[in-house]
Formats: C-alpha cells, structure tokens, sequence
C-alpha cells in the first residue's frame, strides 16, 4: 500500500510540475490533448459563459466575463499548490509516520503545507531520515514554484498591456467597435497611400507580437479589454477586412503591405483558433452581403483607391473564406461579437473626420462619435 501511494504521489508531482512548467515557462504552444491546465481553463470557462449567458444586462454580463481571465490565472496556481502539497503528503505518509501528536496521513498533508509554504510550525515534524529529505525537497520545489509564478506574472500581464495599446489607439481611426469601412473614411484620400501603409505596417508587427504572446500563454485569449465594445477579436476582423478590400481591389505599395499584414494576421488567428482547440466552420454567418459589396467598391472609390469594379468580387470571397470561419469560432468560444464591414456611407459634406453626422451637432461643429464617448 504504502509503495502504491508513493507512485501516485510521485506521477501527480510529475504531472502539476510539468504542467506549470509548459504553462508558465515553455516558450512554444503546446498541442497535447490531455494536460491540467487545458482541461481547468476548458471546464471553468464552460461553466463561466454559461452564467454569464444568464445575465440581460449587456454591462453587467461584460463586467462578469472580464472577471474570468485574471481570476482564473490565480485558481490555476492555486490549484498546482494544493495538487503539489497533496503530492508530498503522499511521499511522506509512504516514507513513514510523522512525529506528532496525531500521526495521520491529515497530519502528513498538514506537514507537507506547512513545509511547501516554509512556514516551519513545528508541531509535526519529519521522524525518518527518508522524511527529512522529502521535506528538504518540497521546501525548495515549493519555493522554486512560488518563485517563478510571481516572476513571471509581470510577464504575463506585460504582454496583455502591449496587446491593448493597439486596440486603444484603432479607437480614434476606426470606431469601437472598429470596423473596415471606417478605417478608410477616416483615412481618406490624402492618406490612403502613405499612412494607410504605415499603419498596416504597424499591425503586422502587433499581430506577430500577439501570435507569439498568446500562443506561449493561450489564457491571454480570455482576457478582455478595458472597454465593452473593444477586442483583440474584432481589431483582427477590422484588419484583416481592410487588408481583404486592398487586396481585392488596391493597386501599389499599400496593396503589397496588406499581403503582408493579411499574411500574418490570418496566420495567428488560425494559429489561436488550434492552440484553442476550435475547428473553423465553413457555414460561418455573411458578414458583408451581395447587396452591400457595391457600397464597398463606392467606398474605395471614395477613398482614393481607383479600378475598383466587381472584377475583385471573388478575390475578396476567396480571401474572407480564408480567415472569418477561424473568427467566428473564436467569437462564439470567447464571446467577442465580431464587428459589421462598415459599409454604410453618409454624405460628404455631412460627416467629419471622426464619422459623426454634423448636422446632429449644436452648431454644425466636429465632435467625437458616440462610439468613442470614453475619450
């Protein structure tokens, strides 16, 4: 009994100190099927979006859901500290009895917390030789955890503000929620070419850096941003549909930086959606409908991209059934709504350069859209 108790003491400390380590310390994604934290993130979430499906209230049910992300970062840690210390609990109950005034396997777990957290008690100590090293070695794993838990923390949340300054800026050139169409107007033909092209530019790195953050650390995906109406989900579609319109229809140099940025950012959506474990649906919603592909092609038009004729219509099909069925699993799994195409166009002379209507102004002046009423 006492040689089967410490194999399964011995197989659980394997299991939890290799699952800290792929979670926390292994630089790469991990595809195994089984492992603790995929299986703990997989069922807490199940449960989480469940109540928060129960919730009417649009705010609240936001505020609910962003709760998930950092709180269950701590359960999970807390979860390897309790599965370590009944681990070596285990290993000390097998090693022999505990010098104590109950010596019992819940004195041996007592014991085993007391040494993993080094608070030395005193009142239950090691009584063999065999004891005494199992409790060395829990004290310095214990330690060792703890150690590289907090240190990496900062880490962790590091990469989630990097994510967000992004986000936070496609604000002010494409609404929240960001949408492909505004992002154009609010470009316009002046500098559709040049800043266009920067700012992709700019996204390509920002979806690199995403890919490799959220692929090492997979429970970034659930954390949400500061506002409701804000995601990483929709800045992707947002992009990933102004990159679609330029390559469809563009011509030149801003065309070339949206292969690039397409590119890349396709490849981390599909990369998240299988660190996820999702399959794309091929019956993935019409997010931009027959009707509305001519208000695009206008669009473009309008914003100083020429040659624009329904020749590009089947690129852009070919290019939207390359990433919306990945978007769309990752938005039904994590509850981001993914954003309209924008195609709705006011008139010129009645729109500024934020998008809002002037005439709904006092005076005819420029404001901030209500979309953006957080600045």
């Amino acid at each position: 009994m006492h040689i089967f108790v410490a194999l399964a003491g011995l197989v659980l400390l394997f299991v939890v100190l290799w699952d800290a380590f792929e979670t926390v310390i292994l630089p790469r994604r991990v595809m195994r099927a089984y492992r603790l934290a995929r299986l703990f993130f997989r069922t807490t979430w199940l449960f989480w979006r469940a109540v928060a499906r129960k919730i009417f209230s649009k705010k609240v049910q936001q505020s609910f859901l962003s709760y998930y992300g950092p709180l269950s970062l701590l359960l999970l840690f807390g979860i390897w500290a309790a599965a370590l210390i009944l681990a070596f609990g285990m290993l000390q109950w097998a090693a022999g009895p505990t010098s104590g005034p109950a010596a019992t396997f819940r004195s041996d777990v007592y014991l085993s917390g007391s040494t993993f957290f080094t608070l030395g008690m005193g009142d239950v100590t090691p009584a063999t030789t065999l004891e005494r090293v199992v409790a060395v070695f829990e004290a310095g794993t214990g330690f060792g955890v703890l150690a590289i838990v907090i240190s990496y923390l900062p880490t962790m949340f590091g990469a989630f503000s990097q994510r967000e300054v992004n986000i936070s800026l496609l604000d002010a050139r494409a609404g929240s929620p960001p949408t492909a169409g505004e992002l154009l107007r609010r470009h316009g033909r002046q500098r559709i070419e040049d800043g266009l092209g920067i700012y992709l530019r700019d996204w390509e790195t920002w979806s690199a850096q995403l890919m490799e953050s959220h692929l090492t650390y997979p429970f970034l995906c659930f954390f949400r941003s500061q506002h409701d109406n804000q995601s990483w989900v929709a800045a992707f579609t947002a992009i990933l549909d102004v990159c679609a319109l330029l390559i469809a229809y563009g011509d030149g140099e801003v065309k070339r930086q949206a292969q690039l940025t397409f590119a890349i950012s396709r490849h981390a959506v599909a990369d998240l959606s299988q660190v996820l474990r999702l399959q794309p649906r091929e019956s993935a919603p019409n997010r931009l409908t027959h009707d509305d592909l001519p208000k695009v092609r206008e669009l473009l038009i309008e914003c100083g991209v020429p040659g624009c004729t329904d020749a590009g219509d089947a690129k852009l099909k070919e290019l939207r059934s390359m990433y919306e069925p990945y978007l769309d699993v990752l938005s039904k799994l994590l509850l981001m709504p993914l954003p309209s195409w924008g195609a709705e166009v006011a008139a010129n002379r009645d729109t500024t350069v934020w998008g809002r209507i002037t005439s709904e102004m006092p005076g005819g002046g420029s404001s901030a859209p209500a979309d953006t009423k957080h600045f």
